[in-house]
C-alpha cells in the first residue's frame, strides 16, 4: 500500500520538534508516513491500528513509537460517538542524533534504533510516564528538550514489542495514495456490511480484474484477505467486549457464513473463537 508523505518541518513554527494534543471526533484511516520520529500516546478513543503490516486493537493508554518512514494510520471504531485525543511527539533524525551520539543517551540510540519497525509498550509499566507525556506540549524552551529526552530515556528501560514484521517493505510514493485510502476508509467504515466487490471497485473506477491486482499491489494482500483483517479484528472486539455468541459476533462482523468465519479465524488467530474467548477469559 502507497504512503502519502506528509512534510512536518513547515508546522514546527521554530521549534525544535513537535508536542502537541490532538483532539479530534474520530481518528480517520490516512495510511501516511515521515522522515522523524513518532511518540503517540492514545488518551480517548478505540479502533484499529495500523503500523507497517500490524494491524492490532488500541485503546486510551496505547503508546508506540515509530521510526522515520515507517507507514501508519490510526482508525477509530466507527460505531463510538465520543471523540478521540492523542499526544502526539514528532522529531527529527538530525535533532535527535544531536543528542545520541553521546554516551550518555546511548540506551536512547538504541530505542530508536529498534523502533524501525515500531515500538508498543505494555500499558502497565508506562503509567507513571503518561502525566510527563501529557505535560510537554505546555512545556517552553529548554524544559521541552529536557522533557522529551527524559521521556525517551525512561521509554529505553521499558519492555517493548516490535510491531511490523522484519520482511515488511513499505512502498513508498503519491501515486496511488489517494485511491487506495478512499478504499481503505470504505472498508474501515463499511465492513460489517456486505462489501461487494463491484462497488468497491468502482470507487476507483477499475473493472474488478484490474482492481483485484491494483491492490495486490499496493498491499501485498488480496482485496478478500484485507476484509476479512478488519472483519476478524471487529469480532475479536466483540467476542472480548459484549455477550455476543460466537455466531451473533461472526454475523454482525460482516461474515455471511459461520462456517466461513471459523475457517478464517482459525487461519488468522491459531485457534478456533470457542478456544480464544476461552483463554482471553482465563487472563
Amino acid at each position: 500500500m502507497k504512503a502519502v508523505f506528509e512534510t512536518i518541518e513547515p508546522k514546527k513554527q521554530q521549534q525544535s520538534f513537535m508536542a502537541y494534543h490532538l483532539k479530534l471526533k474520530q481518528f480517520h484511516f490516512w495510511w501516511h508516513y515521515h522522515s522523524e520520529y513518532e511518540l503517540t500516546l492514545i488518551l480517548k478513543g478505540k479502533g484499529k491500528r495500523l503500523v507497517g503490516d500490524c494491524y492490532q486493537s488500541f485503546s486510551a493508554g496505547d503508546l508506540v513509537l515509530l521510526g522515520s518512514n515507517l507507514p501508519h494510520t490510526w482508525a477509530s471504531d466507527h460505531t463510538l460517538k465520543s471523540s478521540c485525543e492523542a499526544i502526539v511527539i514528532q522529531f527529527s533524525v538530525d535533532f535527535i542524533q544531536s543528542f545520541t551520539q553521546h554516551q550518555e543517551c546511548r540506551y536512547i540510540e538504541e530505542l530508536l534504533a529498534k523502533s524501525t519497525a515500531g515500538l508498543s509498550f505494555n500499558k502497565s509499566g508506562i503509567e507513571m510516564l503518561h502525566h510527563k507525556i501529557q505535560q510537554l506540549p505546555e512545556c517552553k524552551d529548554a524544559d521541552r528538550i529536557i522533557g522529551l529526552l527524559s521521556i525517551l530515556n525512561e521509554l529505553a528501560h521499558q519492555k517493548s514489542k516490535p510491531l511490523s514484521s522484519t520482511y515488511f517493505q513499505p512502498l513508498l510514493g503519491t501515486q496511488y495514495e489517494k485511491r487506495i485510502n478512499k478504499v481503505c476508509q470504505f472498508i474501515q467504515k463499511n465492513a460489517d456490511e456486505p462489501l461487494s466487490l463491484k462497488k468497491v471497485a468502482s470507487l476507483v473506477s477499475l473493472s474488478e480484474s484490474a482492481f483485484c491486482k491494483f491492490f495486490k499491489r499496493l498491499t501485498g494482500k488480496t482485496y478478500s484477505d484485507y476484509v476479512n483483517e478488519v472483519r476478524i479484528g471487529r469480532a475479536c472486539e466483540r467476542i472480548l467486549d459484549t455477550d455476543k455468541t460466537i455466531a451473533e459476533a461472526a454475523y454482525a462482523s460482516g461474515f455471511e457464513s459461520l462456517t466461513y468465519f471459523n475457517r478464517v479465524f482459525l487461519r488468522k488467530k491459531g485457534l478456533t473463537p470457542k478456544q480464544y474467548r476461552k483463554q482471553i477469559s482465563v487472563k
